[in-house]
């Protein structure tokens, strides 16, 4: 059963109805919303389509104009939301308290330097959050101890000679991850071609730069994720420009750690080609860390029987998926299926791994599928919901 909140358990006890936090997704829209959808109330299709509209229960308007990412601290129930401020002259973060019925109530918000694309906590308590700067070629720490009181830490700016696509005119750092040690902030950097390595006090939330990763020229590097098996820790960099999955093989010392390239395999799996259009989105580890799956935009490789009709297809990109070898970190394929639409920016896996949530940033659509824990396979679409503005990022409420 999901972990309810204290305002979920009150509700429960008869002073109104609640929603499991397992139910809930917070999706980011560039048409300035955060929109909260209930995965347990659907409507039949429309217009003789097949497949459930799941129900909005909430939209909240303060993390325009541009929002780009979310990241929950569940346990807190507290909701960031980055915005990436296009029209400048920087971004935001911006938090919330959530609710158990899809609400959001605002608590803080601050300016950020141009361009935030991603951000992770990190330190201790989760006091500290760290933000890649796309935009702003640039990385900023923040302290978020008091939610109300957002205080800037420190900036980093980048000048390192960028690479040599016409995507990558400078530094262009695109997530911020937390290595599964909790020591460790990883930063792919799109414009460089590194993967930027930092470690931190866990009071002070003082980063310090380490040697970075040297990732193919021309690749891109866009997101990580890391698998652990036993003693041995694999991470996984899916690059934009070049279309990759590569692995590698993480140790680590004292006070460091330290990557060994493993695998570089195209995003559809070793010796699968990949479209000239592709442009690899992104990647995750299923939380029993077995299966990796993947994102590619701009293929329009399959379609899909229309959401809204059920009748008409549509073009879809696809969506990758691979088991994890335990003893060597490899990939195996086990699915190339659709993804649901055009532009599969952002997905997430829930914690029980039955539920796969795609946004579709060009069609403006969020597509639930159905997932099976044990194998891994993707199955059917259980569930979508239309939502205005082009959609950057999609999490489950745990």
């Amino acid at each position: 059963m999901a972990r309810l909140s204290l305002a979920a358990l009150l509700l429960a006890a008869g002073t109104g109805s609640f929603v499991a936090a397992s139910d809930l997704l917070y999706v980011t829209s560039y048409a300035g919303t955060i929109t909260t959808l209930d995965l347990s109330a659907t409507s039949p299709a429309p217009n003789g389509g097949k497949v459930p509209v799941i129900k909005a229960v909430g939209s909240n308007q303060g993390c325009k104009p541009n929002p780009s990412w979310l990241t929950l601290n569940h346990a807190g129930g507290l909701l960031y939301c980055i915005d990436e401020g296009f029209a400048g002259p920087g971004g935001s973060l911006s938090a919330y308290r959530t609710h158990a019925d899809g609400s959001l109530e605002p608590l803080g918000k601050a300016a950020t330097p141009p361009g935030p694309v991603s951000g992770s906590f990190y330190g201790c308590k989760n006091r500290g959050f760290a933000v890649a700067h796309y935009g702003g070629s640039s990385f900023s720490t923040w302290d978020v101890s008091d939610p109300s009181n957002i205080k800037n830490l420190d900036n980093l700016n980048f000048t390192e000679p960028h690479g040599p696509k016409p995507e990558q005119t400078a530094p262009r750092p695109h997530e911020t991850v937390l290595d599964p040690t909790g020591r460790f902030l990883i930063v792919p950097d799109l414009g460089t071609d590194l993967v930027r390595v930092f470690s931190f006090d866990s009071k002070s939330l003082q980063t310090t730069a380490l040697p970075p990763v040297q990732a193919k020229t021309g690749s891109g590097p866009r997101h990580v994720a890391f698998a652990v098996k036993g003693p041995k820790t694999f991470m996984y960099l899916i690059t934009e420009l070049g279309n990759t999955i590569v692995g590698y093989e993480v140790t680590y010392e004292e006070k460091s750690i330290q990557f060994k390239e493993i695998f570089d395999i195209g995003v559809h799996g070793e010796g699968k080609p990949v479209p000239q259009s592709a442009a690899a989105s992104e990647i995750v580890v299923s939380a029993d860390n077995k299966f990796l799956i993947a994102t590619s935009r701009r293929e329009n490789s399959t379609t899909v029987p229309s959401f809204d009709d059920g009748s008409t297809p549509i073009n879809s990109d696809p969506i990758i998926n691979f088991s994890i070898d335990d003893s060597t970190g490899k990939l195996n394929l086990l699915q190339d299926v659709a993804a649901g639409g055009y532009f599969p920016r952002h997905f997430s896996v829930n914690k029980a791994g039955t539920r796969v949530a795609v946004g579709m940033q060009k069609d403006g659509r969020v597509v639930v599928i159905k997932r099976d824990p044990a194998s891994g396979m993707l199955g059917e679409f259980e569930s979508f919901a239309n939502i205005e503005g082009e959609i950057t990022s999609v999490i489950f409420d745990e």
